[in-house]
């Protein structure tokens, strides 16, 4: 394919997603940078991007999602599961839950020592969340105490608001979690996240808030920012002139038309956890033998792009309730479905205004942990599978998955066409820590619905089902009815100079190749103790600071 020269940047930021539109508008507010935003989506202006119960109408649709699919999964039992990632401004911040979640303490502390750096640790993150944080809490006559300075932000762009909802069965689902030894919490993200509470979302007046209102609509308007939707990168160009190779510029298709465009200081990759390896590998960089596998040359050999690839299994139990008020019913006729949509319409507020989970909780799987150890996505609702009608009793769904798995995954390529979705292989519950986990967390789900506060429901556990006990059991069944909640990181991991599997070191350069960076959620070492979307948002707010520091 023949490619014609385009203008130069200074930067070219790939992939108009989560971290993507926080890096474009960092750089662009120096007006000495000229900067290039490259995103394979269109725009965001579908609907149901905004309605917050839109997400059932923007995951596996070809308009809003790339519809990956992963490898058959051993520890899923041979099931193929979808793999959902934002194909739109905005990426997955598009599409997601709008849960705000940071993690825990911990995990950053981990980052640190496993990087010699830090400022990786929990403190000398904090200031990174806080800067591009809006939290309702902080508005004007709300609460202000000075703990919750401490620990938030106000003024940044990325709002943080609590849900417009609540619902009696899950209060009372609260109640019964401390009831069974989790504390009631206030606040999820000071560090600490242990206890039972309502999720806050990333919403503004009851509409959804991604990153491509956040950070870009304003951002666009500055002459030195130019964005280019709808626009496949097929590869990153090196060229060579004295020691290591240098990123110099990306061939694209823009218009049906291949284009190459060139970089001055950095071409940065905020494509996630997927689409960035993908691209190293397509571009010859990564693991050697995979390379020459597909025939394309070699630039750099770095065995661990690809490689470390982590997310959270959420395992769903389900609960037919009696004398309870559940989206079932309230959805279940005609008359309840024109309800819900008339009081989104006038109030902003009820089911079309809820995140896929309302109420949360953190705890431990067993006593040989001393931290928590999963976390609960809980909903008044139940249904099959995602995609399928809501079961037509009243029902909860209490999804419980393993904050730290131990297994392992692949992104790896299954040709060297760009156009050719990679294989995904997460290889859930591959170790015998996660299928004790899985197992434990469905014996936690079960004390707490046995609790005196959610006994006036009759709960009657629908899946699994009470005749599995057992180990074995429990983790087999795990394996029946555990789905991906969405989090893949960790492709394209920091390390130290003496980790052969790092592929970016501290500050998210490339190891091996000058002027490229990866800024998404593939450079964790570790998953987070949550939601992964926040987190993103602050790797990217580093590495952008570092970029400008440096260049």
């Amino acid at each position: 394919m023949s490619y014609v020269a385009n203008n130069n940047f200074d930067y070219i930021v790939i992939g108009a997603g989560t971290a993507g539109c926080l890096m474009a508008n960092r750089l662009s507010a120096d007006p000495n940078n000229k900067v290039l935003l490259i995103e394979a989506g269109g725009r965001d202006n579908y609907h149901w991007i905004h309605i917050p119960v839109g997400y059932l109408y923007c995951i596996n649709n070809p308009r809003t999602d790339w519809l990956f699919r992963t490898e058959p999964d051993k520890g899923l039992n041979g099931r193929s599961l979808i793999y959902p990632r934002g194909k739109t401004l905005g990426g997955c911040s598009s599409i997601n839950g709008m849960i705000y979640m940071r993690g825990q303490a911990r995990d950053y502390d981990h980052w640190a020592e496993v990087t010699s750096s830090d400022e990786w640790c929990w403190k000398n993150c904090l200031p990174d969340f806080i800067k591009h944080e809006h939290h309702y809490r902080l508005d004007e006559g709300k609460d202000s105490d000075a703990t919750h300075r401490e620990f938030h932000g106000h003024g940044g762009e990325w709002r943080v608001e609590k849900q417009r909802l609540n619902w009696q069965v899950l209060d009372d689902f609260a109640e019964a979690a401390t009831q069974a030894g989790i504390p009631r919490i206030q606040d999820f993200n000071r560090g600490c996240n242990e206890g039972v509470a309502y999720f806050e979302v990333n919403q503004k007046d009851g509409w959804r808030w991604n990153t491509a209102k956040a950070f870009l609509r304003t951002a666009l308007k500055r002459d030195n920012l130019t964005l280019w939707h709808s626009t496949q990168v097929n590869r990153l160009c090196f060229e060579k002139k004295q020691g290591m190779p240098r990123c110099c510029a990306v061939e694209v298709v823009r218009n049906g038309e291949p284009v190459r465009v060139s970089a001055q200081k950095e071409v940065v990759l905020c494509a996630g956890a997927i689409g960035s390896p993908h691209l190293l590998l397509l571009s010859g960089v990564g693991p050697a033998k995979h390379l020459r596998d597909h025939n394309i040359a070699l630039v750099h050999d770095l065995p661990g792009v690809g490689e470390n690839l982590q997310d959270h299994l959420q395992i769903r139990s389900v609960y037919r309730v009696s004398n309870a008020k559940t989206l079932n019913v309230m959805a279940g006729t005609l008359l309840g479905k024109a309800a819900i949509g008339w009081e989104y319409l006038t109030k902003r507020t009820g089911p079309m205004s809820m995140a896929p989970s309302q109420l949360g909780a953190f705890t431990r799987s067993s006593d040989e942990y001393t931290h928590p150890n999963i976390q609960y996505h809980v909903q008044p609702l139940s249904l099959e599978a995602f995609g399928q009608p809501l079961h037509p009793y009243p029902a909860i769904t209490a999804s419980v998955c393993n904050l730290n798995p131990t297994s392992r995954g692949t992104v790896r390529l299954k040709s060297r066409d760009p156009r050719q979705a990679p294989s995904i292989a997460p290889n859930y519950l591959s170790t015998p820590e996660d299928r004790k986990v899985a197992a434990d967390s469905l014996r936690v789900t079960r004390r707490i619905a046995e609790q005196p506060a959610f006994a006036k429901y009759a709960p009657v556990e629908v899946k699994p089902g009470v005749e599995y006990q057992t180990d074995d059991e429990l983790a087999r069944l795990a394996g029946d009815i555990g789905t991906t909640i969405f989090h893949p990181v960790g492709t394209t991991r920091m390390g130290r100079a003496d980790d052969p599997m790092a592929v970016v070191d501290a500050r998210l350069r490339v190891r091996g190749v000058k002027g490229l960076r990866v800024a998404d959620a593939g450079i964790m070492p570790t998953i987070t103790s949550g939601n992964t979307n926040s987190p993103t948002l602050m790797i990217a707010e580093k590495a952008a600071n570092w970029i400008l520091e440096e260049n």
